[in-house]
């Protein structure tokens, strides 16, 4: 097989980036209409994510928020985009760049895009924690198959949708 020096993976996995920012744009514009709402899970320690210390601790690698009934400042530009949510009674401001984003899920219409933060512009050269940790892990034997730490379960987009 040739090889692809057009990279079509990353100008699909770049377009359909955009197709969340519309979305997004559009419901900052808007708000949301129907029963529309989002899943959008994104790698917290991503260049430009900004959380609370607090958050961090809690969700060192990845994390899933919900666009719905609570959220506030919804603001989007060309690179990512920043929404006021509530964790445990406390109001907290989140700053997400779009290469962060691994999924985007919308239940009610049952439309979910997947995304490998690692084609995104200017992601190819970093290499995250995760992605270090688990090298070591690999290369040291540690992990017998079938043993799981706890708290680092990896959830599908696909357990959010409805069965037919």
């Amino acid at each position: 097989m040739a090889e692809d020096h057009m990279r079509y993976d990353i100008l699909a996995q770049e377009a359909l980036r955009g197709v969340v920012r519309k979305v997004l744009a559009e419901v900052a514009k808007t708000g949301l209409p129907g029963e529309h709402h989002f899943f959008i899970s994104f790698v917290t320690r991503a260049p430009g994510v900004r959380l609370s210390e607090k958050l961090l601790g809690q969700y060192d690698k990845e994390m899933t928020i919900v666009i719905q009934n609570q959220y506030w400042d919804l603001k989007v530009n060309e690179t990512g985009f920043e929404v006021g949510l509530s964790f445990d009674g406390i109001p907290e401001t989140l700053v997400v760049p779009f290469s962060a984003v691994k999924g985007f899920f919308d239940p009610s219409v049952q439309f979910g895009l997947q995304f490998d933060p690692a084609t995104a512009p200017g992601a190819a050269a970093v290499e995250t924690e995760a992605d270090a940790e688990v090298e070591a892990t690999a290369e040291a034997g540690a992990v017998e198959a079938g043993e799981e730490k706890p708290g680092e379960k990896v959830v599908s987009l696909d357990a959010f949708r409805k069965k037919p």
